[in-house]
């Protein structure tokens, strides 16, 4: 197509009370998946807690910008990671935002409960009460509703803290840790944290626990900051360093140029419709605007590029090559762009063009320095966009 170049209860309340009593089970030990090795494919970069001071520097300025780091990690606490591991201070940041729970009452939902009991309580189960108590008229087979913190959020919760209690080293966070257990030791370990994680539900009894539940989120899920699964002891921090990366280039974009409007994740469109229905929607990493105009189009792509080699693709994604020459269909737009992390095989632009004249540019950003590697993109970008009206001209 181209050359080279995740008492009194209401209805809703039940329901998902309902829902919650399907996911059931005690703790079982899973193996652990085997990491990907760091390789062309960079879907997620490994930081360990002893980072090169240059490095630590680097992606600390590029998390500031990250939109899923949950809002309450403050500036200071972000500068704070330069002295310590990261991993202390993201953990001394879940054990705030628990310890209301912890001290407050964790909780709780309604569980249906049969036992033979030597008092009436609730209904009786008349089968088994008569199979139970044939020959002893002093117990009563009963089936009742009691409240219990054994739920699938305090399941995932308890679960996170188990999966960091080897992991941390800091005197305060292991202390706060051991507290904070004591206050979930009635709660079982999740069986199966997937389930539970699509189980639990945050009601308007529980608001307290929507910005925890990120951090499990993050901590149990991969979903940012901390993994417990690998083939080795060391505490390590996975990111996603596609999102990052992404949101990094959009603030370096916003701030050190002017002469575009710089669009996140949009303007929103649609490839194709069925009937009077829109399909296959469309919505590029960055689009740079000139007035209403989508004049450049911007893919962030967290993946290793290598100028050096004989293969004319140098690492390329096909597929990244597709989608980017859809959105220069969609948007009308002459020059989109591929942008990958500057690396020592990779720092120079790579210039394709397809066959209907459309430009495709592979541009080196270099994260150590967003400034001039702004102003070297878009000079990049505005060659590339008047050689390409200048062709449109003479044809």
């Amino acid at each position: 197509m181209m050359g080279t170049s995740t008492p009194h209860r209401d209805v809703a309340t039940r329901r998902a009370e309902e829902n919650e009593e399907q996911v059931t089970g005690s703790f079982s030990k899973k193996t652990p998946p085997k990491k990907t090795p760091l390789s062309h494919r960079w879907n997620h970069y490994t930081f360990r807690p002893v980072l090169a001071e240059r490095t630590r520097r680097v992606f600390l300025d590029m998390l500031r910008t990250w939109r899923r780091l949950p809002a309450q990690v403050a500036h200071s606490d972000i500068r704070s990671m330069s002295r310590f591991p990261m991993l202390e201070v993201f953990v001394r940041q879940f054990l705030r935002m628990l310890a209301p729970i912890a001290r407050n009452g964790l909780a709780r939902r309604y569980v249906n409960v049969e036992e033979n009991l030597r008092y009436l309580r609730g209904r009786i189960v008349f089968g088994p009460h008569l199979r139970e108590n044939a020959s002893n008229r002093t117990r009563f087979y009963t089936s009742h509703d009691e409240l219990s913190v054994n739920r699938p959020a305090n399941r995932l919760i308890r679960t996170a803290l188990n999966g960091l209690a080897p992991r941390i080293s800091n005197n305060t966070n292991r202390q706060l840790l051991r507290e904070t257990l004591a206050a979930f030791e009635d709660v079982p370990l999740s069986v199966d944290t997937s389930a539970d994680w699509r189980a639990h539900h945050i009601d308007r009894s529980m608001n307290h626990y929507r910005p925890v539940m990120q951090w499990v989120g993050l901590f149990l899920f991969n979903r940012g900051l901390a993994t417990f699964s690998g083939m080795n002891r060391n505490v390590s921090l996975l990111f996603p360093m596609e999102q990052v990366f992404e949101d990094f280039l959009v603030d370096s974009f916003r701030r050190y140029q002017q002469r575009y409007t710089v669009v996140s994740h949009g303007p929103r469109s649609a490839l194709a419709s069925i009937g009077n229905d829109s399909v296959f929607s469309t919505m590029p990493d960055i689009a740079l605007r000139a007035g209403e105009t989508v004049r450049l189009i911007l893919d962030a792509k967290w993946k290793r590029v290598d100028d050096t080699t004989d293969d004319l693709k140098h690492g390329i994604q096909q597929a990244d090559v597709y989608q980017l020459y859809a959105y220069a269909k969609r948007y009308r737009c002459g020059t989109v762009a591929l942008v990958y992390p500057r690396n020592e095989s990779f720092r120079r632009p790579l210039r394709y063009r397809f066959f209907d004249g459309v430009r495709l540019l592979a541009i080196p950003f270099d994260v150590t320095e967003p400034q001039s590697s702004v102003t070297r993109a878009i000079a990049q970008l505005e060659t590339e966009f008047q050689s390409g009206s200048r062709e449109e001209e003479i044809a």
